[in-house]
């Protein structure tokens, strides 16, 4: 038996999101759900259909944008037997078999135009035709569309109906991003981390309170989507561990400069400020391991040993000169604090023959830090 859908959040955004979608559940009106990608737009959708009297009937979900052009309007309404090449039979499409219950159309801004017009008609009269067919078929299911494109520039750009737009958006829905929920993501992630321990068995020591405030700074450009995937990721590599803002850093860093290698020219602002947010935990975390490195340098830097018995001093004694008189030695030099990282790179590097990652682990840096101070020195 499946769990009856929930909506997490206690922010007064996603407490009037339910207030509204509370309120058109108990209509049969179309909805059209806006949202970016991974906010929830399905769980939403599911919630309408839970708390509407349609509950007891099927939930039909469809991504228009997943179905090539071709095929998705014998998915929508059906075909006929040798309709087209390989309809070796009659098949019923997603409309008929929502009849009665709900259907809901996720990514609606991805439709091919020649679909739009008989989904026009779907929901103004109920009526379609399967293709290879003109014999009406009426279906009683109750619309719920999604996306995440702007509609109004489709319909500027003639890519999408303006008739079906305003058709469809009887009642517009905003899911807000993930950014923009406060506290409702460590709700979020306390959800995912009870699913998770059960699924994989593993039971989890929790977040530091720095860690949990980096959870609230990131901005989430996946959304819900990308921290539940997130909260699987640390359980089971981290092994259930306390996650630190140190270990909680090290994975996003890795999984954005993965997404920073993915050239995308329609990103979002939200993408944007991903790349810039990965781009300071990756300098934070290069800036956290220069200074390991100095500190270490510090504490190894050879100091002159000090006899038992022999007296301590402060200064050198005064040297002969060549004629006779005596004159203070020259001060010893300071060495700079980028001369004695290049040495003792240098050093590293002879005691371990070259080889660089076993120089990088002696010193306690990443080959990536290595390799660069090794071209900046030119060792």
């Amino acid at each position: 038996m499946n769990r009856e859908p929930t909506i997490i959040g206690q922010s007064p955004l996603i407490a009037q999101l339910k207030q509204l979608a509370q309120q058109v559940a108990e209509t049969d009106i179309t909805v059209l759900i806006i949202g970016e990608t991974g906010s929830g737009k399905e769980v939403l959708a599911r919630y309408i259909h839970a708390h509407s009297r349609r509950a007891d009937k099927s939930f039909i979900p469809v991504n228009c944008g997943a179905i090539p052009a071709g095929i998705l309007e014998s998915e929508l309404f059906g075909h006929e037997k040798g309709a087209f090449t390989g309809a070796v039979q009659s098949r019923k499409g997603y409309f008929e078999s929502a009849d009665r219950g709900t259907i809901f159309l996720d990514e609606i801004g991805e439709m091919p135009l020649e679909t739009q017009v008989k989904f026009l008609r779907v929901i103004e009269t109920g009526e379609f035709q399967r293709v290879g067919s003109s014999e009406p078929i009426y279906s009683d299911a109750r619309i719920i569309a999604a996306t995440n494109k702007n509609m109004y520039q489709a319909v500027a750009e003639k890519n999408f109906r303006e008739d079906l737009f305003y058709r469809l958006r009887s009642v517009e829905l905003q899911i807000p991003p993930l950014r923009e929920r406060g506290r409702d993501i460590l709700l979020l992630a306390e959800t995912f981390v009870h699913e998770f321990e059960n699924k994989h068995k593993i039971i989890f020591e929790g977040f530091t309170p720095d860690a949990a405030e980096m959870l609230m700074r990131y901005p989430w450009p996946g959304n819900v989507r990308e921290l539940r995937n997130l909260i699987e990721s640390l359980l089971v590599l981290e092994k259930g561990k306390n996650i630190t803002a140190e270990i909680l850093e090290k994975h996003l860093v890795q999984r954005n400069r993965y997404k920073s290698l993915v050239h995308d020219p329609s990103r979002s602002e939200s993408n944007e400020l991903n790349i810039i947010y990965s781009s300071i935990l990756q300098l934070r975390q290069e800036v956290g391991e220069i200074r390991q490195l100095l500190q270490l340098l510090v504490q190894t830097r050879p100091h002159p040993p000090l006899l038992l018995g022999e007296p301590s001093f402060s200064a050198p004694p005064p040297v002969a000169a060549a004629n006779g008189k005596e004159h203070e030695p020259e001060p010893e030099a300071v060495h700079s604090l980028e001369e004695i990282e290049k040495k003792s790179i240098a050093n590293a590097l002879s005691s371990c023959n070259g080889n660089k990652r076993q120089t990088a682990l002696a010193l306690g840096i990443t080959e990536r830090t290595l390799y660069r101070k090794i071209k900046s020195y030119g060792l």
